[in-house]
This record gives structure tokens, sequence and C-alpha cells, in this order.
């Protein structure tokens, strides 16, 4: 019986994957974009926050968006409280993230504000390209213990070793981040809805980002999904209009004489069939069978 219902388990999440597979996954996302936190601790320090202001950073806010808005605004010269606002807005995604995660991952109460500290981007994406239950939780842990525990050391290590490394844009270890969440992203484009939506989220976000504040453009991109979702609603609605206006369509003038039409009509003479209409005698055999 319990083997029974851990295959129903199986069938109604989908299809298996190892948990080896899943963890190895994690622990590339977890890796690669954790040694980011060398470019946050650098620029943090730069910027002329001291150690343990960067490093409360990564251990409390821990989304490293938010932490870069926040800390170049304030080396640009930005009041600390609109690069505060900023950095908010930027982190607001994370939010949506947990309403999509909390059902997926489905954790005990009393695991998920814990768990919470943990939705980010990269453990939203490696959660949603897992098959099962079981799979997510492991992507999401080890995504989330890998990152952390290298973000918040790195961050450290860049803080104390800032004038050595020198200017992190000859490292590159800015672009780490944002190049393996697209990495991540791209396969899950599946449909053309997908890729329009996408595509218009990254229109949106890149032309308001000269005249917006930081972390307003990524919450006016959101908007490309119900502006895609409502375009294709519409395509399908005038699509169905047409196919009813069309001789034969359901619904048409002509009537039932296309090939909705005739299907409807073979559907009628199987039932009347079975009801005994068309054949010889058939209301009296119906009759003698009640």
């Amino acid at each position: 019986m319990a083997q029974q219902t851990a295959l129903a388990d199986m069938t109604a999440d989908g299809a298996d994957k190892p948990d080896q597979a899943v963890v190895r996954d994690a622990l590339g996302v977890g890796v690669a974009v954790g040694l980011s936190g060398f470019a946050f601790g650098v620029t943090s320090a730069g910027s002329g926050l001291g150690l343990l202001q960067t490093c409360a950073l990564s251990l409390l806010v821990f989304t490293g968006a938010s932490q870069f808005a926040l800390v170049g605004a304030i080396a640009a010269g930005g009041n600390p409280f609109t690069a505060a606002a900023g950095a908010f807005f930027l982190g607001v995604r994370n939010a949506f993230y947990g309403l999509r995660l909390s059902q997926l991952l489905a954790l005990p109460r009393a695991v998920r504000p814990f768990a919470a500290q943990w939705v980010i981007d990269e453990t939203t994406a490696v959660t949603l390209a897992q098959p099962s239950r079981r799979a997510r939780r492991i992507g999401f842990t080890v995504t989330g213990l890998t990152l952390y525990a290298l973000w918040n050391l790195t961050t450290l290590l860049g803080a104390l070793g800032a004038k050595a490394i020198g200017d992190t844009r000859a490292w590159g270890l800015d672009a780490a981040g944002p190049a393996v969440f697209l990495a991540l992203l791209a396969p899950m484009l599946r449909t053309t809805t997908e890729r329009a939506v996408a595509g218009l989220a990254v229109l949106l976000g890149l032309g308001l980002l000269p005249v917006l504040p930081a972390g307003v453009p990524v919450l006016v991109a959101a908007l490309a999904a119900p502006i895609a979702l409502v375009a294709e609603g519409r395509r399908e609605g005038r699509g169905r209009r047409g196919v009813r206006g069309r001789p034969g369509g359901t619904g048409g003038p002509a009537g039932p004489t296309g090939s909705d039409g005739v299907a409807q009509v073979d559907r009628i003479d199987q039932v009347d069939r079975i009801n005994g209409v068309d054949e010889p005698n058939g209301g009296a055999a119906a009759e003698e069978g009640r």
C-alpha cells in the first residue's frame, strides 16, 4: 500500500529525477553565483560602507540585485533613504516568487519563515526546473544553503581585500549572477506566449531604466505578462468568431453543413442508433427493453 501511494505521488508530480542530478545542478548554480559576493564586497567597501555594514547586508538582505542597487546609489552620491527605497522596490519581486514556491514546496509552517530568507532568483529558477516535489525541495535547499554560505563568505573576503582586488568589472564577477539566471530561464520559454512575455519584459525594463529610479523598471516589466495574456485572449476570441462565421461552422448561418456540422450529425445518429430510433421496430424494442 505504501509503495502504491509513493507511486501515485510520483505520477502526480511528474517524471522522477535522481537526487544526485538535482544536487549537482543546485551546487553548480550556488557556486557560480556565490562567487559574485566578491564583487559586492569590493563594491560596498569602495562606496564607503564599513566591514560590518557590508556583511550585515549580505546576511540580512541576501538578494544581490538589491544589494548592488543600494551600494551603487550610495557610491554615486545618492541619498541613503532613496537608495534603500530603490533596493526595496527591486526586492519586491521575491514576494511574488514566494507565492509560487509556497505551493510547489509545501513546507511545514515552522520552516517557512526561515526558508523565506532564501527565496531569490536562483533558488526560484532551480526549483521551477524540477519535475517532482521531492526534487524541488532538494533543489531549493541545496541552492539556498550553498549560495547563502558562499555569498556571505565571498562578501567578507571581497570587503577585506577590496584594495588588492581593484575594479570588479575587470574580473567580470558582477555578470555571473545574471548570466546563470538567464541560462536557467531560457530553456523554460517553450511557447510563443512565454517568449513574447520575456521579450516584452526586456524591452520595458531596458527602455525605462534611464528614466525611472532603480528597482522600478523591474516592477514595470512585470506588466509584460498581463499585456501578453490579454493580447492572446483577444486573438483567440477573434479566431473563434471567425470559425463560427464561416459556412459549416457551428452556429453559422449555413447550418451544420461543414465538417463540424457533419460531426454533430454523426454523433446524433450514433445516439439514435443506441436508443433504437433508426432500427426497424426500434421504438418497440426500446419499450420491450424497459
